[in-house]
């Protein structure tokens, strides 16, 4: 119970929804898809940003402003987060189909070898798209996301072991609802391993289609990728936050994440951002923006 306690709560538990607000001053990109919306805005080197669980393309909304001075950005939101309708996310799978209408987009925009960076969830998928389509991603960093999270909390851990969790917080999402969820969140915590309050109070979970909520979490919670690294020719960059006190879970974070993307074929950058949590950009923008200048070259 103490391990899967320690799991669900490393997993999500510093995850945040951002509203879509502001997004009309994004130039709409002539593309349509059932399952994710593409805002672009900027000129230069092409750069795809793709939000985590939750979250829509405002989550960068804080950084995208410096990074659309020298970079065309192509802001990814998945539908059923935030206010977005769920379309074709709301009937099976979720993660697959993103990658692989992010790879349309890629080929019907005419986009030569794009950056991409993806955020917690956005980062699986970003992984993927690049283990999907060798040659069509340029370069490739994900933010504070692992190929398989559970490792990030216990390094033996196997889908195995976290699928009953995961069970549960599927069905807690899919039909209890958020309102139900914050209602019940101290009963939900005996059978979550006392992290209901953290996931649905704390980390600020307001909404979306259910549907795709639960989906989500549910992949996000038992995905493992580590398989598929092999088949990621881009270069990676890994960047994560960390503390210098020993005593933070984020003091120890630097083995598992090398561990982690151990089996890429070429070895990934490590960028460690200290004093961030799991929302990287947003904990601390302006080392998170000298990382992506690095990143970019």
């Amino acid at each position: 119970m103490e391990q899967r306690r320690n799991i669900l709560k490393g997993l999500i538990g510093g995850a945040a929804l951002w509203s879509a607000t502001g997004a009309s001053a994004w130039a709409q990109a002539p593309f349509r898809s059932a399952r994710i919306v593409v805002e672009t805005r900027g000129e230069g080197p092409d750069l795809i940003l793709i939000p985590g669980l939750a979250s829509t393309s405002a989550v960068w909304s804080r950084t995208a402003a410096r990074m659309a001075r020298s970079r065309r950005l192509h802001m990814v939101s998945v539908r059923g987060f935030g206010e977005l309708s769920a379309g074709a996310n709301a009937e099976g799978a979720v993660m697959g189909g993103l990658a692989g209408e992010l790879r349309r987009y890629i080929a019907e925009s005419g986009l030569t070898a794009p950056a991409v960076i993806g955020h917690s969830m956005g980062g699986q998928v970003a992984l993927r798209l690049a283990a999907d389509a060798p040659g069509r991603v340029g370069r490739l960093m994900t933010v504070d996301a692992s190929p398989f999270f559970p490792a990030l909390i216990s390094p033996g851990a196997t889908v195995g072991d976290v699928e009953p969790i995961a069970q549960v917080a599927y069905q807690a999402v899919q039909f209890l609802g958020d309102q139900g969820l914050r209602d019940r969140g101290r009963a939900l915590g005996l059978e979550l391993g006392g992290a209901a309050d953290a996931v649905f109070g704390s980390m600020g979970w307001q909404g979306g289609d259910r549907r795709v909520l639960a989906q989500a979490l549910y992949e996000v919670m038992t995905v493992d990728l580590r398989y598929r690294l092999p088949d990621i020719t881009a270069p990676v960059t890994v960047v994560y936050g960390w503390s210098r006190d020993e005593t933070s879970p984020r003091g120890r974070v630097d083995r598992l994440f090398r561990g982690a993307y151990a089996s890429l074929p070429r070895p990934a950058v490590f960028e460690r951002i200290e004093g961030a949590e799991h929302m990287v950009m947003i904990d601390q923008p302006a080392r998170f923006l000298a990382a992506v200048d690095r990143f970019m070259g």
